[in-house]
C-alpha cells in the first residue's frame, strides 16, 4: 500500500493522468486537509454517494468504514469532492494511527459518472466491495506486510472472517474449522486489476490466499503450510485455484484426501 503526502495523495489515487492537475486540489474548497480526524463534508454528492453505495452483501459505506476501523489500523480523516473530465470523484482520506500527520495519509476514491454510476477507483480498496470483513482483512494483511506493530492477528487468523468466500460445500471459514485447520501467515485478500500491457494475464478479480495447518490425516504438503487460493470475478462465484482449494470445494471436511491421484500421494 502506497503512502503519499497531503492533498497530492488524492490525485495519485485518482490516476497517473491526474498528477498534472494537483494544483486543483490546492485551490478547490471541496478538497481539505487536516491532521485532526474526522472532517465531515456536507456536500450533496457525498450524501447521495453514502446513501446509494452498497457492498455486494448490502452494507453501506459507513458500515464498512465504521466496522473496519474497529479491528484494523484505519482512522478516517476527511471526505471531499473533486472534478475531472466532467466526472466528479468522491474521496475519503485515512491514516493508520490517530496521531499520524498529513504526509502519512492514504486516499480512497470513487468516480461518479454523469449517469450516476459509482465506480471505486482505488484498486487497493476494492476488497471493501465484498464487505467490511474482507476490507479489514486486506488492511491488516498490508499492516503485517509493512511490519506494523500491533496488527490484529487474531482477526486476520480467525477462519470465521473468511465466510464471505463461498463454495458448493459451504462457507470457507466454516469448512476450515470443521477440517481442524488454523490460518498462519502470509494471508492475502486483494483485488488484481487487469494490466493493459499484459492482455493474456488474468485480472479484474478478487483473490484470497491462505496458508493453513490442518490437524487431520493427509499429505503433509496439504496439511502443513497448505496453500488455499480462491478467485472471484465481478458477478461470478468464487472459484478454487490451488489444489487444496479445489479439494475443499469438491469434498466435505473429512473427505478432502479420500481420493488422491497417484501424483498427489507422498512418496
Amino acid at each position: 500500500m502506497k503512502k503519499t503526502s497531503g492533498r497530492r495523495a488524492l490525485w495519485l489515487w485518482l490516476g497517473r493522468s491526474l498528477i498534472c492537475l494537483a494544483g486543483l486540489a490546492a485551490t478547490s474548497n471541496t478538497v481539505r486537509a487536516n491532521d485532526s480526524p474526522p472532517i465531515e463534508n456536507d456536500s450533496p454528492l457525498i450524501q447521495r454517494f453514502k446513501s446509494q453505495w452498497r457492498a455486494q452483501d448490502g452494507e453501506t459505506i459507513e458500515q464498512v468504514i465504521s466496522n473496519a476501523s474497529k479491528v484494523a489500523q484505519f482512522v478516517p480523516r476527511m471526505w471531499g469532492v473533486a472534478e475531472l473530465d466532467q466526472n466528479e470523484h468522491v474521496f475519503v482520506s485515512w491514516t493508520r494511527h490517530r496521531d499520524d500527520k498529513s504526509d502519512e495519509e492514504y486516499v480512497i476514491t470513487w468516480k461518479v459518472a454523469l449517469d450516476g454510476t459509482i465506480e471505486l477507483a482505488s484498486p487497493y480498496a476494492k476488497p471493501m466491495e465484498l464487505g467490511w470483513r474482507a476490507f479489514a482483512l486486506s488492511l491488516i494483511a498490508s499492516e503485517v506486510k509493512d511490519g506494523e506493530r500491533d496488527a490484529n492477528l487474531g482477526f486476520l487468523h480467525d477462519p470465521a472472517n473468511f465466510n464471505f468466500v463461498t463454495t458448493t460445500q459451504g462457507r470457507l471459514g466454516d469448512l476450515l474449522r470443521q477440517g481442524r485447520c488454523t490460518i498462519v501467515d502470509p494471508v492475502g485478500v486483494d483485488y488484481l486489476p487487469k494490466q493493459n500491457d499484459k492482455p493474456t494475464e488474468k485480472g479484474d478479480l478478487w483473490r484470497v490466499l491462505l496458508v493453513v495447518n490442518c490437524n487431520i490425516p493427509g499429505p503433509r504438503y496439504f496439511t502443513y503450510n497448505g496453500v488455499i487460493t480462491f478467485e472471484k470475478s465481478e458477478g461470478q462465484d468464487w472459484e478454487p485455484q490451488s489444489s487444496f482449494a479445489k479439494r475443499i470445494a469438491a469434498f466435505p471436511p473429512g473427505s478432502w484426501f479420500s481420493h488422491l491421484e497417484p501424483k498427489e500421494r507422498e512418496e
